[in-house]
């Protein structure tokens, strides 16, 4: 089987060239405005670690200042070169950004006396070398205060590399965040986390390589750092809007706006300079109600009522906007246009998506029929490079009515493997489905060859001839689509298909996000980790003492559930063990067994110790390797 890419075929390069005609690429605003008030970066771009391992290199999408080749889209291509612009900007009088050395953007504040940094990029590595780029440039100032807008780790996971928690703990730096922020920051990408981590590889492209026939870009930046990820603890929270507060001598006032882009986020205005940061409720594309990697469905309908209200309330108020990813927009009519545009995108998809489900259309029926109105059709702005309108059509049909379509038909199908055997035992065997498929990909109909040949794969996954058509249907399919993710899923399921699933069987470790879980949020992760029928039979009770938090949580293991609740007097145990809550942390998510927190006396154990042991030998271990083109 062949390992290597293959071309665009004429259907993938007719596809793409119908798009030059189709929109405004003589429009070059995009290009300006991502350049402008430009001071300095760094040459080469590439950061390393204190070992010397790369965790940020820009210089491997150097391929992209060229014109774009016939495998990738010509939109997507056009997005992922204003994503390569890098550096210091100033923004306004006071306020400057450095894109381009994360996925995401650190702007910073000059206050009374030193700084005011919004969001912290992803990796401690990175922020690090913002700050000093900052620092040569505007002036060697202290940090004053940090904002987060939202509970998404590219926002607040390089805030060790400005600050120290000793900074924080003194009150020397204010750490601003939304409501709520801790607990889905620690929560929303843990439960889940597993199948989250390893569907990211594939939203990501992680583990494709970068160039014209692989990885180019995530649509909302080049790309994630692979640093460290840290996490300092608020010490003020954002509960409602037109909340202010004073930072370094800088009055902000706040939006508050949850269940948005992210479960905890906020908007905020700065009057003396007359800008607006509009976190990542806004941005040069059209984001995700449904991400690809698994998370809540997003509230279109609350989204597109926050930019609203932020239009109404500081629209003639302000002179610029920032936002967490990509460049600014200048000027009160541009400002006022952009904000509308993205308002009404949003508010579209949803008002669409439920008055075709009023007439009997089904979440798929729909998502096909949707498009978008001309004035947002051919807005570069409104495009689907990260999030994509089939798949946001669907977010709102599911959020109001669920996955089921209401035939019968589907109530209860046959899973992957069992419907796939019987569908190519129906249609005549797998040699004729792939003589048939064969035929409908010289055709160009690669969705179908994929949905089709997809059936041979399940029914047969050590088909070689099934697994490489499958492969090129999803190569091409991959090659034509405007949004990253969209080509990143279909390039990664190519190459799975054609040389086995990257392995990667780290487990979920440590680290400063996961050791801000509370007790509880560890022991409801514990409780996903109990393997139901094994537990089944097996009832008893172990009491936990937390040192550290003085904590004392009953675990009881009945029913093939485990159930975790407050210690009241007269309660009862089996077994019953003190640690502390690092040493929770650790067995709770796999870093430590038993065996060695007992020799390296982190727990304590009294009363019938062999059901400890039984406890967490009824746990699951989770690959972060697992299959996904493929039964």
């Amino acid at each position: 089987m062949s390992n290597n890419p293959k071309p665009a075929t004429a259907f993938t390069r007719s596809a793409n060239k119908a798009l030059l005609d189709h929109l405004p690429f003589d429009d070059r605003s995009a290009y300006d405005d991502a350049r402008r008030g430009f001071i300095a970066t760094l040459d080469p771009m590439v950061i390393k670690d204190e070992n010397g391992r790369v965790v940020w290199d820009l210089e491997r999408f150097r391929f992209l200042e060229t014109e774009a080749p016939e495998t990738v889209n010509p939109s997507l291509w056009r997005i992922s070169q204003l994503h390569l612009e890098h550096g210091l900007f100033r923004v306004a009088d006071r306020i400057h950004q450095v894109r381009g050395f994360d996925i995401s953007n650190m702007t910073i504040v000059e206050g009374r006396t030193g700084y005011i940094v919004i969001d912290p990029l992803t990796s401690t590595e990175c922020a690090r070398e913002a700050m000093r780029l900052v620092r040569e440039n505007l002036g060697d100032k202290e940090v004053r205060a940090v904002i987060y807008t939202h509970s998404h780790a590219d926002h607040f996971g390089g805030v060790k590399g400005i600050v120290s928690e000793e900074d924080v703990r003194s009150g020397a730096v204010r750490v601003v965040a939304p409501y709520g922020f801790m607990e889905h920051t620690v929560s929303e990408n843990v439960y889940a986390g597993n199948a989250m981590y390893r569907r990211a590889q594939y939203m990501y492209g992680q583990n494709l390589p970068v160039g014209s026939a692989g990885m180019i870009s995530t649509g909302l930046g080049i790309a994630l750092s692979e640093g460290q990820i840290t996490l300092l603890e608020p010490t003020d929270l954002i509960t409602e809007s037109s909340q202010e507060l004073v930072l370094d001598g800088v009055r902000i006032e706040f939006q508050y706006t949850p269940d948005s882009e992210a479960p905890a986020e906020m908007h905020f205005h700065i009057p003396e300079m007359r800008a607006l940061c509009m976190a990542e409720n806004v941005s040069h594309h059209m984001h995700n109600l449904y991400t690809p990697r698994g998370a809540q469905i997003r509230d279109a309908a609350a989204w597109s009522g926050y930019i609203d209200e932020a239009l109404r309330r500081y629209g003639d108020k302000s002179d610029v906007l920032f936002i967490s990813h990509q460049w600014p927009v200048w000027g009160q009519t541009a400002i006022r246009g952009f904000l509308t545009q993205q308002r009404d995108l949003y508010r579209y998809i949803h008002d669409e998506t439920l008055r075709l489900a009023a007439h009997g259309y089904t979440m798929t029926e729909i998502a096909e029929i949707v498009e978008l109105p001309e004035g947002l059709a051919t807005c570069w702005s409104a495009r689907g490079y990260y999030g994509s309108l089939n798949h946001n059509v669907k977010a709102v049909y599911q959020r109001y009515l669920g996955w089921f379509d209401a035939n019968p038909a589907n109530l209860h199908p046959h899973p992957p493997v069992e419907s796939s055997t019987r569908y190519v035992e129906f249609m005549g065997g797998a040699d004729a489905v792939l003589q048939k498929a064969k035929l409908s990909f010289d055709e160009g109909d690669y969705r179908w060859v994929a949905q089709v040949v997809n059936h041979v794969v399940f029914a047969e996954p050590d088909n070689e001839l099934a697994r490489q058509l499958q492969a090129d249907a999803l190569e091409q399919l991959g090659y034509q689509a405007e949004s990253a993710p969209w080509r990143n899923f279909y390039l990664t399921g190519a190459q799975d298909l054609r040389n086995g699933v990257h392995t990667d069987d780290q487990s979920l470790t440590t680290s400063d996000v996961l050791a801000a879980m509370t007790t509880d949020m560890l022991l409801d992760y514990l409780a996903i980790r109990l393997n139901g029928p094994k537990a089944g039979t097996r009832k008893f009770a172990v009491h936990l003492h937390v040192i550290d938090t003085g904590e004392d949580r009953l675990v009881e293991v009945t029913n093939g559930v485990l159930i975790c609740s407050p210690v009241i007097d007269g309660t009862t145990a089996d077994v019953s063990v003190d640690l502390t809550s690092a040493a929770l942390a650790e067995l709770v998510l796999g870093a430590i067994t038993i065996e060695d927190a007992t020799v390296a006396g982190k727990i304590d154990v009294s009363g019938r110790a062999e059901l400890l042991h039984d406890l967490f030998s009824l746990l699951d271990s989770f690959s972060r390797s697992f299959n996904i083109v493929t039964p």
